[in-house]
């Protein structure tokens, strides 16, 4: 059995979400926070003890004493005794509760790029099932400035410094590993789109149904054989008191570039925009900076989240901000 799904393979488990019909009114969970009841405390991070890091350390040379490749590597060659069930403990805050989990202290300063990689990508096979990131099949993925150019509809943000606005990822869970941070900028900016929507049907109710319906998708670049234009995603989906939320602010609304897509309603636009200021205002965000050893998990059904734009400056050849994805499914 591959220790991996395929781009596609994750896709459709991600979006096969059970619905039933809109709820029926104000959705309470633990999924529902606001980032102002949040920041002042740090009940959602981690800080790993001295014992557990050297767990790690251990594992990882375990793993690498194998002598295979990272993508062939399993849980088991990665063996964690005392930290296994509290990596439960985090999925089950990820996908029942907060929805969101910050990890401290992964001593990425000891190792190499690649025994980081091989690391960052064993721990994610203890968390849930890796898959591809993109129809090439990239598996690991650099968070990087490549240089590329932000305005190019083409182009995925992730790969420059600009602004990137609030989205999902098409996996259950999104891993960030911090490796190198700038040095201005590029704070992880996240919100509950539990408690987005539920402020939106407060503020709007005649808007909540259009959150039911489909909205088209931009795939850019993404269709390997260039037939494939756009798709459409319901944003919202309700069954047995849970909402799970697809949304992707750039590419809902950059569709309309396609000459087969009319242009957005007033109520269309009004509820995208609505949408984004709720999860971008003080009171719904939680911005955070991500330091070099930090991990942040995500889940893409009740959380949306977004990057400030950042600068590398420093002295002449400073390594550049640089995290590491991976993309994961659960049961």
């Amino acid at each position: 059995m591959s220790q991996y799904l395929s781009y596609a393979e994750q896709s459709l488990h991600y979006f096969t979400r059970a619905h039933t019909g809109p709820a029926p009114g104000a959705i309470e969970s633990p999924a529902a926070w606001r980032g102002a009841d949040l920041a002042s405390s740090d009940s959602w991070r981690h800080e790993l003890t001295t014992a557990q890091i050297e767990e790690l350390c251990e594992a990882l040379n375990h793993a690498s004493s194998t002598g295979r490749s990272t993508g062939s590597l399993t849980a088991a060659d990665f063996p964690l005794p005392t930290l296994e069930p509290v990596i439960a403990m985090w999925r089950d805050t990820i996908a029942q509760g907060l929805g969101f989990q910050v990890v401290s202290g992964i001593p990425v300063e000891r190792w190499t790029r690649d025994e980081t990689e091989r690391f960052f990508w064993c721990v994610g096979l203890h968390m849930g099932k890796p898959g591809a990131q993109n129809p090439k099949g990239d598996l690991l993925g650099h968070v990087t400035d490549t240089g590329a150019d932000a305005t190019d509809p083409h182009v995925r943000l992730y790969q420059t410094s600009s602004e990137i606005a609030f989205h999902c990822d098409a996996a259950d869970i999104v891993g960030l590993l911090c490796v190198t941070a700038a040095n201005i900028g590029g704070a992880s900016r996240i919100a509950s789109s539990v408690a987005v929507y539920n402020e939106v049907a407060r503020r709007r109710p005649d808007l909540v149904p259009r959150l039911y319906e489909p909205f088209l998708l931009d795939v850019r670049n993404e269709d390997r054989s260039g037939k494939l234009r756009h798709l459409p995603i319901p944003p919202c989906r309700y069954a047995d008191g849970r909402l799970r939320t697809f949304y992707h602010s750039d590419y809902f609304r950059s569709v309309v570039r396609h000459d087969d897509v009319p242009a957005f309603t007033e109520p269309e636009r009004e509820l995208l925009d609505l949408y984004e200021e709720i999860a971008g205002s003080p009171e719904f965000r939680l911005d955070m900076e991500l330091r070099p050893g930090d991990i942040q998990w995500l889940s893409n059904h009740t959380v949306v989240h977004a990057r400030t734009a950042y600068e590398n400056r420093g002295e002449v050849g400073a390594t550049p901000r640089h995290l590491l994805r991976l993309w994961l499914s659960i049961e």
